[in-house]
This record gives structure tokens, sequence and C-alpha cells, in this order.
């Protein structure tokens, strides 16, 4: 009988055998996950460059049927959204829930000004309402900037929208106290009040001045004026707002010479008064129901007249009676 025993082999691993092994595993899975991050990035880049070429493509084709304007020059800020879209939008703003809405006759004319203005437009609206996100969809690729006298609510508004670009002012008028306040800034016109200057610098009554200051160096526009609250004689009202307006127009720079100035509710004594005597009749273009549309012009800096008009038949009338 043979012993069972003579037929075992014993073999033994020895742990350099395993530790290689584990080893060239190492090195193959490093091999593979290097050329994988490779091809990852060689795809993402050529998405990204043909991507950008698409866009840039884009900017220099015409937008829409029968236009023969660019999209990003010396078109409309709004070129990039199609008719069809723009009309949607006033429809359904127009007809919105909220008592305080503006109606389609009043959003059009704003409207309008949007989609001629040369892109990319500069947009400064003061007030946040119900329209905000309507003018931020319009002005598509414009700057458009808002200005409101509640910080909380400012600060709220941007955190659900961070699209939006909001500040906020503190008013130190009181509606009450807008003839006074016109009689000062016109008594102040070669000082502190006058027609052109950076009024960051500035310490007339009705300037505003604690805005950033980069809201002072842009060339607007279009400027809205829907705040702040005007109703009561507590509130601040609206002077503020439009005398700052005005300087900005005749203060500016650059671009178009020329600023739209819409003023909301201007059926209002305040907003009535204040716009006669900084933005004029003289620029007075349109007047539907409760919206007042000026253009106001850039003026040299040694000008020390708001309304040329009214100075020369202020002379005249002083000439007459000597």
């Amino acid at each position: 009988m043979k012993n069972s025993n003579s037929n075992t082999k014993l073999i033994l691993l020895h742990p350099y055998i395993q530790k290689q092994g584990s080893s060239s595993r190492l090195w193959l899975l490093a091999f593979i996950s290097f050329f994988t991050i490779a091809f990852l990035l060689t795809l993402i880049y050529t998405r990204e460059s043909v991507s950008g070429r698409t866009t840039a493509a884009v900017r220099t084709t015409v937008r829409g049927p029968g236009s023969s304007v660019s999209a990003f020059g010396g078109g409309g800020g709004g070129a990039l959204l199609p008719t069809t879209v723009i009309n949607t939008l006033l429809h359904y703003a127009s007809r919105s829930n909220d008592s305080f809405h503006m109606t389609y006759a009043e959003l059009k004319p704003i409207s309008d000004v949007l989609r001629k203005c040369s892109s990319p437009c500069n947009f400064l609206v003061f007030g946040l309402t119900q329209e905000t996100l309507l003018w931020k969809a319009l002005n598509h690729n414009g700057r458009t900037v808002f200005i409101d006298e509640n910080r909380y609510y400012a600060a709220y508004f941007e955190e659900l929208h961070p699209e939006i670009d909001a500040y906020d002012v503190q008013y130190t008028t009181k509606a009450s106290e807008t003839r006074e306040l016109i009689a000062s800034a016109k008594a102040q016109i070669r000082n502190e009040c006058r027609p052109v200057q950076n009024l960051l610098f500035s310490d007339c009554k009705l300037g505003i001045n604690d805005l950033p200051n980069h809201v002072y160096e842009v060339d607007w526009d279009l400027i809205l004026i829907d705040g702040p609250r005007g109703e009561g004689d507590e509130g601040p009202g609206r002077m503020q707002p439009i005398f700052t307006s005005g300087v900005l127009a005749r203060s500016k720079k650059g671009g178009n010479p020329k600023t739209h100035i819409f003023v909301h509710d201007y059926y209002r004594d305040v907003e009535k008064m204040s716009g006669d005597e900084f933005l004029c009749k003289e620029n007075l273009v349109e007047l539907n129901g409760v919206l007042a549309h000026f253009v106001v012009e850039r003026m040299e800096e040694n000008s020390y007249q708001y309304c040329r008009n009214k100075n020369i038949n202020t002379s005249r009338k002083a000439s007459s009676s000597s």
C-alpha cells in the first residue's frame, strides 16, 4: 500500500510575487485613468470652442426676417427677442391681478424705446415694482439697474432673482416740501444744484449722492421713474429721482446724446411740478395717461439752466418790462 502523502506537493507563494502583481494592476489603473481624463478634457475643450464660434456667428447674423441690423451692432437692445415674445410679455404683464401694475398703454412706449435702443442698452429704473422682471427681460443683453427705497426688499428681491442688479437709497425728502426744495435748487443752480455735474460730490438737497460710483459713470440711454412712494405728504415723493435723472442725462460723457426719461404717475402734483422744472415741458414728447415721456439732451459743462425755453421767456419778460 502506497503512502498517500508521497504525491503531496507543497507550493509556497512568496509575498514579493503578490506585491508585484498588485503593483502592476495599480500602474495599469493609473494608465487607464490618465487617458480617460485626457479624453474628457479634450472633449470639453472642443465643445466650448464650437460653442464660442457658434455664439460669435450668431452675433453677426441678422435677427428675424426683414431685419438688416445685427443683434449687437447698432440695433435694438431687445433685438435677440422676437417681436412675438415681446408682445406676449407685454400682454401678460398688463393683465396682472395686482392692482398696481401698469397697463398695456403704459408699458408699450417704454418697450418701444428699449427695442430701438442701441445695444447694449443702459436702463436705470427707480422702484422695484410688478414690472421689474419684465424690464430685465425686455432689455436683453443690456444693463438694467434698479434703485429702491427699501434696503430689505432690495436684498430679498436679489436673493429671489440673482440676475437682478438692485441698490437701495435713503431718501431725505417729504412730498410736502416739494415747493421749498424746488425753490432751493433753483437758487443753487450755479453751485450745488448745477444741471451738469457729478452728483457723487454734490450737496444739493434734491441730488442723490449715495449710490455706487459706477451708477454716476454710466451713460444711461433710458431712465424710468416709478419710485419711491409718492402718495401722502409724509412720503418721500419723487423729486429727487426726477432731479437726479435730469442731471445724469445732461452730464453724459459719451453714447447717445439724448436720454429717454419716463415718469410714472405724472398726474400727481409732485411729479408734475418736478418734471416741469427739471425735465422741462419743451422736452415732453408724449403724455399717455399717467405716463410722461421726456427726451433730455446732453449739455455743456458750463450750462446753468434746466430749461432753455423757460429762460428765454423770462429774459423776454424782463426786457419788455424795462
